[in-house]
């Protein structure tokens, strides 16, 4: 548990299922870097995807302060406040573990979620090398 600024985001917001979203996020998130780069940023922009319910309503995007970005490029920001969070370490496909870990911790405590958020390390070409936080935040 930790208590966490607002970070501002750049990011393309949808509306999707859960069963789409697999296929949507990587053209979402190709889009804002499409975005970053017609800026001349092409990195120190770590990737990011909040979910805000369990429709979902997602943002995704990456952590950015700056000038806006072209379209449908639209400022955001992960929220703050009082956050259950873990690091996962190792391949993407073994993310939902975190998650679970973190959902298990806050039941056990008495806490209720809402959004939570993933925030991705540098990209390594060893699976074993990548982190990603992931954040709820927590009542």
């Amino acid at each position: 548990m930790t208590t966490v600024a607002a970070r501002p985001t750049a990011v393309i917001p949808a509306v999707t299922s859960w069963a789409e979203y697999p296929r949507v996020w990587k053209g979402l998130l190709d889009r804002v870097w499409s975005a970053l780069h017609a800026a001349g940023i092409t990195r120190g922009c770590p990737n990011v995807m909040l979910y805000l319910d369990d429709v979902p309503h997602v943002e995704v995007g990456v952590l950015y302060q700056g000038p806006p970005l072209a379209e449908p490029v639209v400022a955001s920001e992960l929220p703050g406040g009082r956050v259950a969070s873990t690091r996962h370490r190792g391949p993407y496909h073994e993310l939902g573990a975190a998650h679970e870990a973190v959902r298990t911790w806050c039941a056990r405590h008495g806490l209720t979620t809402g959004p939570w958020w993933e925030v991705y390390g540098p990209h390594h070409d060893d699976p074993a090398r990548l982190e990603v936080e992931v954040c709820y935040l927590t009542q």
